[in-house]
C-alpha cells in the first residue's frame, strides 16, 4: 500500500500558528481575534472562500493575493515554534517497516515544504514530496493529487490519503483512492465525519485502516 500524507495539520502540528497568523492578518481589518471554533466555522477550501466568510463579503480584485502574502509572512515566522504531530515519526517509521511506501502532497509552498520535511527528520521516509510551485495559486487538491500519483507511478486503488481536511478526502475520491481523516487540523471531527470516510484521533491509528 502507498500512503500519501498531507503535511500542515497532519504530520506537522501547526494549527496554533495558522490560527495566530490568520488573526494577525484580519486584525488589520479591525476584526476581533478568532478562537479555534470560530475559525473552524469559517474554514473551507479553497482558502479564499474562508477569508470571504471571515470578512462577510467577496474579496476585491487583488485582495486574495495581498491577504495570502500577509498570512504567509506571519505564518512563516510563527511556524518556527511548531513541531511534528504526536506519533508522526513513530507512525511513518512503522509503516515503512511494514513495507508500505509513502509520500507527501501539500498545498504549502514547495521549497519551504521540502526544507521542513528534511529539517524535521522525515526526508528519507518519502518517495516524493510535492507542494505548490511559485506559478501555482492553490485551490482544490484534487488535480494536484492526479499529478502526484502520476509522478509516483502508483495506482489509485493502492493508495490511502491521510489528511486533516475534507479537501484531502475529496482529492482521494477524485482519483479513486481511499482516505483517512485526522482530527489534528482545523476542521472539527463532526465536519470530517460528514464525508463518510474513517476519522482518526491519533496518527498511530493509520495502520489499523490500511
Amino acid at each position: 500500500m502507498h500512503i500519501v500524507w498531507d503535511w500542515n495539520g497532519t504530520l506537522f502540528d501547526d494549527r496554533d500558528a495558522i490560527l495566530a497568523a490568520t488573526n494577525e492578518v484580519f486584525a488589520g481589518y479591525g476584526l476581533p481575534p478568532l478562537e479555534l471554533d470560530g475559525y473552524r466555522a469559517a474554514y473551507t477550501r479553497p482558502i479564499w472562500t474562508s477569508y470571504e466568510r471571515i470578512l462577510g463579503r467577496a474579496l476585491e480584485d487583488g485582495e486574495w493575493e495581498r491577504i495570502d502574502a500577509a498570512f504567509h509572512d506571519s505564518y512563516h515566522r510563527l511556524m518556527e515554534r511548531c513541531r511534528l504531530a504526536a506519533d508522526a515519526q513513530r507512525t511513518v517509521d512503522a509503516l515503512a517497516d511494514g513495507g508500505h511506501t509513502q509520500s507527501v502532497l501539500s498545498m504549502w509552498h514547495h521549497d519551504r515544504l521540502a526544507l521542513a520535511v528534511r529539517r524535521l527528520g522525515l526526508g528519507l521516509a518519502f518517495r516524493r514530496v510535492d507542494g505548490l510551485r511559485p506559478e501555482e495559486g492553490g485551490g482544490l487538491k484534487a488535480e494536484f493529487m492526479v499529478r502526484h500519483l502520476a509522478a509516483l507511478g502508483v495506482e489509485a486503488a493502492d493508495v490511502v490519503m491521510v489528511g486533516d481536511s475534507i479537501d484531502d478526502a475529496a482529492a482521494a475520491r477524485h482519483v479513486g483512492a481511499r482516505a483517512l481523516l485526522y482530527t489534528g487540523g482545523l476542521q472539527s471531527r463532526a465536519e470530517l465525519a460528514q464525508f463518510g470516510v474513517p476519522v482518526i484521533e491519533r496518527l498511530a491509528d493509520v495502520a489499523q485502516h490500511i
